[in-house]
């Protein structure tokens, strides 16, 4: 094989690995942004934990619920309170009811975020109806809790300690899975 025709060999191979390499990328980064916002509480991420601190602060904080659902959702979706103030680290439940208005069987999946985005990685959620998809039967009715604490290591952060409302926000999406949320024929 000359020169010329190894080089152009070798030319292609680094092009196809290149691509393929991309391609991997690409296929991933969906997966690892959400890691990273998960971890660092970018663009509004909320934080998982098993359990609040033990000793809440002495500072509160309010806390406003804000509730959405896609148009293609047929569910009236609201919080069953527009705000509360608690001190920072005490756990609280607070509840949304949601409603299917169709004649059949809905599956539905909640997205949620915090605001201002500062705040995300001192959000931290107990127990939540959002980390599962929720069907609700024709006409029913549900209220669905969510159990949270803010971290009062948001104190010790100078860009985010001077936060004295957080809205916790979601929006309902239909979960699209072939036949499920179709009306019986």
């Amino acid at each position: 094989m000359s020169g010329t025709r190894r080089a152009k060999a070798v030319t292609a191979l680094l092009a196809c690995a290149a691509i393929c390499g991309m391609l991997g990328l690409t296929a991933a980064s969906v997966p690892l942004y959400r890691l990273f916002c998960q971890v660092t509480g970018y663009g509004g991420t909320t934080q998982f934990a098993k359990a609040a601190p033990v000793a809440p602060a002495l500072r509160t904080i309010k806390i406003r619920f804000n509730a959405d659902v896609d148009p293609s959702l047929p569910w009236a979706f609201e919080p069953g309170q527009r705000e509360v103030v608690v001190r920072l680290g005490e756990q609280h439940l607070a509840y949304f009811r949601a409603r299917n208005r169709t004649d059949h069987a809905i599956t539905g999946q909640a997205t949620y975020n915090v605001t201002p985005d500062k705040v995300g990685a001192y959000f931290d959620k107990i127990a939540c109806f959002c980390f599962d998809e929720q069907v609700l039967q024709p006409g029913e009715e549900v209220d669905m809790p969510v159990s949270f604490f803010v971290d009062p290591a948001i104190l010790d952060d100078p860009n985010a300690r001077e936060v004295t409302t957080i809205t916790l926000s979601y929006t309902f999406f239909m979960v699209e899975d072939g036949n499920r949320n179709r009306p019986a024929s």
